[in-house]
């Protein structure tokens, strides 16, 4: 359930209350496999990023596990989540202040 959040939160898919799939229209249906489980993704991404990022939350499950055997699948779950948001966060940042570095040097 929180691998299927962190892709909410991502945008690759799109749910209504209680979770189900909104319109069909134009969306691509992708299965990646994320810590051993197979998810089906729809979503407006194409299914090479789907499955980018798909890798990419693997991988950060796997390295977080690695550091941490004790957690569970939740609790794992969650800490990739809090982990890729804070590096979301992070280059959002780092973004805005190159947008107004480039603004400075334009006037």
């Amino acid at each position: 359930m929180i691998v299927f959040m962190l892709l909410l939160n991502l945008g690759i898919i799109e749910t209504s209350e209680g979770g189900i799939i909104v319109s069909q229209t134009n969306k691509t249906r992708t299965t990646v496999d994320i810590y051993g489980k197979q998810y089906t993704i729809m979503g407006k991404a194409n299914a090479h990023h789907v499955r980018m990022v798909a890798t990419l939350v693997d991988e950060k499950m796997r390295e977080i596990h690695a550091a941490n055997k004790s957690l569970d699948t939740t609790k794992l779950a969650v800490l990739t989540a809090v982990n890729t948001m804070n590096d979301y966060m992070n280059l959002e940042k780092k973004y805005e202040e190159l947008q107004r570095s480039i603004q400075m040097k334009e006037e």
